[in-house]
């Protein structure tokens, strides 16, 4: 469906980690949603060994089961925000960045937090919305 000429959404892809920027993002994501009609895709993407907080995770198990849990969570808040939307989770074992521009390919958006849960809180734009930004198939949103 056009409008003034372009495409309204249909499926948004929404990288999910955990980190405040996520949680706006996904927010976003979903008003979008909601306003036009688009299903979404939740992605938490992990690799083992994972660092987090400068302390490596214990097991390749709790890694994943972590980004389960992540998914879980995501979608339990779509519901409670939205719950007529249409909303699927995922995980990949892989880099957050390759997994990301790997799932916009056939999506009509992708929605990333401007800064994840990395190590470097002084820079502006995390490593992987810079990533994403450079190389997605589709368009995409970075929240701040």
């Amino acid at each position: 469906m056009a409008t003034g000429g372009a495409a309204t959404p249909r499926r948004i892809v929404v990288g999910v980690d955990g980190s405040e920027t996520a949680e706006l993002a996904l927010a976003w994501a979903v008003g979008e949603a909601q306003r036009s009609g688009a299903s979404l895709t939740l992605l938490a993407a992990w690799m083992f060994p994972m660092v987090v907080g400068y302390a490596f995770t214990s097991t390749v198990d709790s890694v994943r089961q972590g980004a389960i849990d992540l998914v879980e969570h995501s979608l339990a808040r779509v519901a409670e925000l939205a719950p007529d939307v249409s909303v699927k989770g995922e995980t990949s074992e892989e880099p957050p960045q390759q997994a990301l521009v790997e799932a916009s390919a056939g999506a009509d958006l992708l929605v990333v937090g401007s800064r994840g849960l990395g190590g470097f809180k002084g820079l502006l734009l995390g490593s992987v919305s810079q990533y994403c930004a450079r190389h997605a198939r589709c368009p995409v949103v970075i929240v701040r």
